[in-house]
């Protein structure tokens, strides 16, 4: 949907004016900001906040009715832990093989019907069918997630993330060993064009940041690295695609890695730490997760195979 904005919607919110031309609620809106489906002549629109002028073109990618209208049912079999809970925000530490929401291939059993379970009230949070649900982490990636308990909350997190606010880390095992002990991938990432369910470092891509700093480094039973990965932004895969474009694969990674020795058989990638500004008081708060067994397992066989004693 793409309309210009008239002289009578001069200076409002973009939030609200595309919440105007779809008949979207202003938390689906800013859902598909974060998603990166909003523009400004033809600029993405990041911040919700953001001001138009009268002769703007805003284009909004209107997702299918099916999938605005449809609710999912709780399912309190879904098995996750919340490390921290209040009446604005809930923090949870996702564990391996679970997928954030529906999409392709996943109907149910996802950590939205499990957060619906235990949280009734984040049906009306955002849209349907990712209730509560700030950012997402992959199936096999696990660690924290924020996720918000009301409409305002997921409207303040959702803009802390366009304003790179909420500082979220990550814990991975890659294959190599790099000289610098820190080092910034400050490269776009796009959908490839050999493969659309694939991302890929590309010119025409989003702009994409991740910083690292080397934590140990082994050479038996292969060259291999503990990484701890920063993101600025949050691009799809990205830490995977980043570490792959400077030639430190993540260990584990069937899709842009290496094999890992151990045969555990998923991406050796933790998102360990999450800080962000509480949206009910402002305060900054932290929270941190460790890695799970096959993860300080992996760790703990390169450090016993590098071991000189």
């Amino acid at each position: 949907m793409r309309e210009q904005i008239p002289a009578a919607l001069d200076a409002e919110r973009v939030d609200r004016v595309a919440s105007l031309m779809t008949g979207l609620s202003r938390s689906t809106v800013t859902s598909l900001i974060v998603a990166g489906k909003l523009t400004r002549n033809d600029e993405v629109v990041v911040v919700g906040s953001q001001r138009v002028v009268e002769g703007d073109w805003i284009e909004v990618a209107v997702p299918a009715q099916e999938h605005v209208d449809k609710h999912l049912v709780p399912d309190p079999e879904v098995v996750f832990e919340v490390i921290y809970v209040d009446d604005s925000v809930a923090v949870i530490d996702k564990p391996i093989g679970l997928v954030v929401h529906p999409g392709a291939g996943t109907t149910s059993s996802t950590l939205a019907h499990g957060l619906l379970a235990r949280f009734p009230e984040m049906a009306d949070v955002g849209p349907p069918e990712r209730p509560g649900i700030v950012h997402r982490l992959d199936r096999d990636t696990s660690g924290l997630l924020v996720c918000a308990r009301t409409n305002d909350a997921l409207s303040y997190l959702s803009e802390e993330l366009a304003k790179r606010s909420m500082h979220r880390s990550y814990l991975t095992i890659v294959a190599g060993c790099p000289e610098a002990t820190t080092g910034t991938v400050d490269a776009p990432i796009g959908r490839s064009r050999r493969s659309r369910t694939k991302m890929t470092v590309t010119q025409d891509g989003r702009e994409a940041r991740t910083h690292y700093e080397v934590l140990e480094t082994w050479h038996q039973p292969i060259p291999a690295s503990l990484l701890r990965c920063t993101l600025d932004t949050g691009r799809t895969h990205q830490i995977r695609v980043h570490l792959k474009a400077i030639d430190l694969p993540v260990l584990g990674d069937r899709t842009y890695g290496k094999p890992d020795p151990f045969n555990i058989g998923r991406p050796l990638l933790h998102a360990a730490e999450v800080s962000f500004l509480h949206p009910a008081t402002g305060e900054l708060v932290k929270f941190s997760s460790e890695p799970p067994s096959d993860f300080t397992g992996a760790v703990e066989i390169f450090r016993r195979s590098n071991s000189t004693g």
